[in-house]
């Protein structure tokens, strides 16, 4: 308990980095040795012969206790792997404590979810959600507080999946409980999440309806200048844009950024940050990215200091390079991409899907600045975790093949740009069907590659902007409404 005591100082301290190796020295000591092998005698030390004697539940609470703050403090430092691997050495000594069907196993297995969902292994979070529920169910009175928390994180899990249904009749459910324990907030933040399922199933009257009735009770509970407040302006200002109403969009947009300028005392830095990106995302749709840009950067100033927070920069990083990508800054979008990268691979989220896109996004700038050879490095790797996170068929997937197609062929590999290219057209002419335009792009690169295959192996290599078509702009682009081609941000929006 003093190492633990010593190890929350240094994460008082900022110094989290420190904290983890007073914290592993304290799991070590309540942790029993490896089991012999049959008939070997494995000789303790007087010290862990005391320990193993006390075994029972002050034993399990302290060791469950250890792992648990060492996994918090791994996930304060963005190693999200780390953090849920530690949080599952305690989750079992907790269980083997306390049997598998325990009130306290129900929370830490609500724990163990949220970290899951934070880690996007939405699989994972919603079995332990599910036994966490189950275990509430068994041993609380009919729809109780810890039913509706439940509830509430089973609602996140289901909609992250894009079982919106699924989601609203938790919602619903944990919204009638509320309501009969007189937790009149708690109601109003429920249904901000039923508007946003709402909204999910484009049933847009309904989510205007529930963000109303959210926006009234949160300014009446709350006032005017908190940002729960903002946060419903935001989602209203998303619906309009959705529906096309840009004039209320924007107005509810300005509402927002009022209340962020000058937010109630006490407010999270976290919660104004990401209300600033989801307000830069729409002024991004509506066309105005040096505005999107300005609220990045003010999202980014909040949070670059605060620990825990590696992903969510990560995240702005990466929409501030797809934006200067969009505005032709290449070498800041790639200095951007760069930073962002190197956040992810130091929390362990280098096999996400995201990783991969952001991988692929990163290497289009280098193309814009003819650094070919990096590129090449980013695109192959881009492709190999899309490869092993989304199947060779997704359209991320096929995607980062015309890129790397079109980069083999700047670098002289034609026979491996034509191989590549193949594929690609295969798979868009099963999915997609001949006469699409894709497969027709698809179609005439090809053919252009074998025509000059054939005709001269030692071909002068085709310029970088013949290559990712017309303007320099890059594979995986969308015509906009000028008939120019811009990028899209691959849900980089938060």
């Amino acid at each position: 308990m003093s190492l633990h005591v010593a190890a929350a100082i240094h994460c008082g301290l900022g110094r989290h980095a420190d904290a983890v190796p007073v914290l592993e020295r304290a799991v070590a000591v309540v942790t029993p040795p490896a089991p012999a092998a049959e008939g070997e005698e494995v000789p303790q030390p007087e010290e862990e012969q005391v320990v193993d004697e006390r075994k029972g539940e002050e034993w399990a609470l302290a060791a469950f206790s250890g792992w648990m703050q060492l996994g918090d403090t791994h996930a304060m430092l963005g190693r999200m792997d780390e953090s849920i691997a530690c949080y599952g050495k305690g989750f079992e000594i907790q269980m083997a404590a306390l049997g598998d069907r325990d009130p306290r196993v129900a929370e830490t297995c609500r724990y163990l979810a949220e970290a899951h969902v934070q880690a996007l292994q939405f699989d994972e979070a919603e079995k332990l959600c599910r036994k966490a529920l189950e275990i509430h169910r068994e041993h609380s009175a009919p729809a109780s507080l810890e039913e509706a928390s439940d509830r509430r994180l089973m609602a996140l899990i289901l909609d992250a999946k894009g079982d919106y249904d699924g989601a609203l009749e938790h919602l619903v459910l944990a919204s009638m409980t509320m309501v009969a324990n007189g937790r009149d907030v708690e109601v109003a933040t429920i249904d901000v999440a039923i508007g946003n399922t709402y909204l999910a199933l484009a049933r847009f009257d309904e989510s205007v309806f529930s963000y109303q009735k959210a926006l009234t009770v949160l300014k009446s509970a709350r006032g005017d200048d908190h940002p729960s407040v903002a946060s419903v302006f935001v989602r209203l200002a998303d619906l309009y844009h959705r529906t096309g109403k840009l004039r209320e969009s924007k107005s509810y947009c300005e509402n927002a950024l009022r209340v962020y300028a000058k937010p109630a005392p006490g407010a999270a830095p976290d919660e104004v940050a990401g209300g600033l990106m989801e307000i830069a995302a729409i002024y991004e749709a509506l066309g105005d990215l040096d505005e999107a840009l300005k609220l990045l950067q003010r999202a980014l100033k909040l949070l670059e200091d605060s620990p825990g927070q590696w992903s969510t920069v990560a995240g702005i990083e990466a929409q501030m390079g797809v934006l200067y990508y969009m505005i032709g800054r290449y070498a800041d979008s790639r200095n951007s991409f760069e930073s962002a990268v190197s956040k992810l691979r130091a929390s362990g989220e280098r096999k996400s899907a995201f990783f991969g896109v952001l991988l692929n996004q990163m290497g289009l700038a280098c193309v814009q600045l003819f650094k070919i050879d990096e590129a090449a490095q980013l695109f192959e790797e881009a492709r190999a975790v899309l490869e092993q996170e989304c199947g060779a068929s997704h359209p991320d997937t096929l995607g980062v093949y015309s890129n790397l197609a079109a980069i083999y062929d700047a670098m002289g590999r034609v026979e491996d740009a034509i191989e590549i290219l193949e594929h690609v057209l295969k798979v868009r002419e099963e999915k997609l069907g001949t006469a699409n335009p894709d497969v027709e792009d698809e179609k005439k690169r090809l053919a252009e590659l074998l025509k000059e295959a054939g005709r001269s192996r030692n071909r002068k290599q085709k310029s970088l902007e013949n290559l990712f078509g017309s303007g320099g702009a890059a594979r995986g682009a969308k015509k906009d409404g000028a008939g120019g081609r811009r990028w899209t941000n691959f849900g980089f929006r938060s």
